[in-house]
Formats: C-alpha cells, structure tokens, sequence
C-alpha cells in the first residue's frame, strides 16, 4: 500500500465501514472483497468508459484473489440515472444468481454509484454493496454516506434509497484518465465542504487547489480525505438527513434546478451545478445581511481561477425564467412543510440550513444573473 494512502472510517452502528483514499488502493478490491463474501464469484456494475479504461484491471485484481467476476457496461452519463436502467441493472443482477450474501461492486463515477447502490438496496431486500469511484466527484461525494438512487422527470434524485456501501475504494490515480471537465466538476463538490465548515480547508484550497488539478497527488489525496472526513462526520451524525446533513446540500437547491433546466445533460455537469449554486447561495446571504460583501466575491474569485462555471450566464444554450426556475427549485426533496429549505452562509465555512427566505429576494438573484 503506498505510503500517501488513507483510511477514514465510518462509525454508523452495525453498519461500519473504512475508505481507503490514495494512489494504487485498486489493487487491494481483490484481497478485501475477497475477505467479505463465502461465494467466489462477485458482479459489477460500471460505464461504458470506465469499463474501457480500467475494467480489466479490476477483473484481473479479482481474479488474482480467486473470485470470478462478471460486468455490466452502462451507457455513461446522467441520463443512466434513470427507472430503464435501474430495470436493466436488477434484471442482471438476478440473471447473474445474486444472493443476499454477495457483493456487488460499484465502478464508476457518481451515475454509477447511485444507480448501482439503489439496484443493490431493492435486491433481495438488500444485497452488500462496494464503492469503487473513479471520478473526483464521486470519491469525494457520492459514494460516501449511502444515498442511492435515479431521476425522475420531475426531478433530481426524487427516487431512492438509504443503503449504505460495506467498503469504498478511492483510488487516486484513477483521476489522472479524467478529463479536465470532469475533474473540475467533481472539485464543486471539494470546495462545498470547505464553504459550508471549514474555512482552513479552504484556505489551503485557494493555495493548493490549482496544483491539484494539474495533478498533484499529494494535494488530491489531502483534499479527498479531508473532504471525506467531513462528510463521514456529518453521516454519522445524521444519516438520513433530519438535521446537520442537509449542510451537505450547499449549492445544491440552486444546482439541482438548473440541472432538471438543462435536462440532466452535458451542457450542465453537476458538479458545475453545485459551483454555481455555491456562489448563488453566497450571494444569497449576502442579499439577506448575512454575510460580508467580500464572501461571494471571494468565492467567485476562486471558482473563476480555477476555470469553473459561477454564473448562469455560463451555462449554455437558453435557461428558464426565473419564475420557472424557482418553480423547478420548488420540487427539489428539500421542500418541508411546502416551504424550501436553503443552506445560507454567515460567511466562509459558517453555513446553516433555514427556511426563513422570502421567495422575492431568491427570485431578484435569478433575475439579476439572467
């Protein structure tokens, strides 16, 4: 194992489970999932990407440990998320003779996690499931705290399932195939958790960041452990998200919205979504009197220099008005009581959840970036 590897555990009772995060963890899938099921013969589910780019060392990992193995090879992209392919998934699995003590593998980015994590939790009434993610976004998000699921055409993750992985392995090198899209994408999600509490971290962002991208691996690993060490810590907190873990949906009900606008397509990644939603929801308090003047422009300023997506001005192609953008943001899960919750910001790493916001004010922000 190398020596820049981490491991992050998380303490859910009778549900514990480790993330291993560094460079090479891909070689130990074989000899760890090994030491978790009785049957030899484990399934995965992938991408068609992935699956042309590391599939084959998976298999050849698992085969060294004496396991045979099986692949499905989904089409990639947030249009997977959907009942057709979960449908598809189930089918497999159940052609594939899974029983209730296997373990199904996860390969991919966070499509893949969702939708891999939700088939394993309707089969059989649950079936073990391994997070292996190969993207920025889902090593350092998704394949963390057991949310599964797929979209609706009403919305963005509206059909799921609590179901939490037994293992996740976040290989580090598997970043360096990313495109650079996908990996700035996936650093909305990283600069989230410094935004919503923990200014230090994002502080050495600002300082580190850009040589993360450019393929630090010290850098990488330090941002994904940290940035899984605070997620770990609000799951165990709050696993199924009746108080602290909506912090994690920062930017998210602004991002979300313009994802269900741009029909869950490559013209927005949701990673970019989530960034957009992050300096929104900054300007947001500001508007409010809850923050400085300086924190969204410091947020901006930053997102900027990395290259990224701030305004929706940047999002291709035509949006909604801000009427039916809002209208959009009003079917998003974290709607209680009819009323939408929003995570604003007293300043940088100081988010809280309220759902004290007058809808003209969120509607005058939509309108001034459209």
């Amino acid at each position: 194992m190398s020596a820049a590897s981490q491991s992050v555990r998380v303490d859910l009772p009778g549900r514990e489970y480790d993330i291993q995060i560094g460079p090479g963890v891909l070689a130990q899938a074989g000899r760890r999932i090994a030491e978790m099921t009785r049957r030899p013969h484990v399934t995965i589910v992938t991408d068609e990407t992935v699956a042309g780019l590391h599939l084959a060392t998976l298999q050849a990992n698992l085969t060294a440990a004496g396991l045979t193995s099986a692949a499905l090879a989904l089409p990639a992209g947030e249009a997977t998320k959907c009942w057709a392919q979960l449908e598809r998934t189930v089918e497999w699995l159940l052609s594939e003779k899974v029983e209730r003590g296997d373990i199904v593998v996860a390969f991919g980015g966070g499509v893949i996690g969702d939708l891999a994590g939700f088939a394993a939790a309707v089969l059989r009434r649950g079936v073990r499931f391994v997070q292996i993610p190969t993207t920025l976004l889902a090593q350092v998000d998704s394949s963390v705290g057991g949310k599964t699921g797929i979209n609706s055409p009403a919305g963005k993750n509206l059909v799921g399932a609590f179901h939490q992985p037994s293992l996740v392995l976040a290989d580090t090198d598997l970043l360096s195939t990313l495109e650079r899209r996908d990996f700035l994408a996936g650093y909305g999600e990283v600069v989230k958790y410094g935004l919503l509490g923990d200014a230090a971290f994002f502080d050495w962002l600002e300082i580190n960041a850009p040589t993360m991208a450019d393929g630090d691996i010290a850098a990488q690993v330090q941002a994904v452990t940290r940035s899984v060490q605070m997620k770990a810590d609000i799951v165990t907190r709050d696993e199924t998200e009746q108080g602290d873990r909506a912090l994690l949906n920062l930017g998210h009900t602004f991002g979300h919205a313009l994802e269900a606008a741009t029909g869950f397509s490559d013209r927005l990644l949701h990673g970019e979504g989530v960034a957009i939603g992050c300096a929104m929801a900054f300007e947001l308090s500001q508007r409010l009197n809850l923050c400085s003047q300086e924190a969204p422009s410091r947020v901006r300023a930053h997102l900027k220099a990395m290259g990224m997506k701030t305004d929706l001005a940047d999002i291709p192609g035509d949006l909604p008005s801000a009427e039916g953008l809002l209208g959009l943001m009003g079917q998003d899960k974290k709607v209680v009581d009819g009323k939408l919750r929003f995570i604003l910001a007293r300043g940088i790493g100081e988010a809280f959840i309220t759902s004290d916001v007058p809808s003209d004010v969120v509607l005058q922000v939509l309108r001034d970036q459209l």
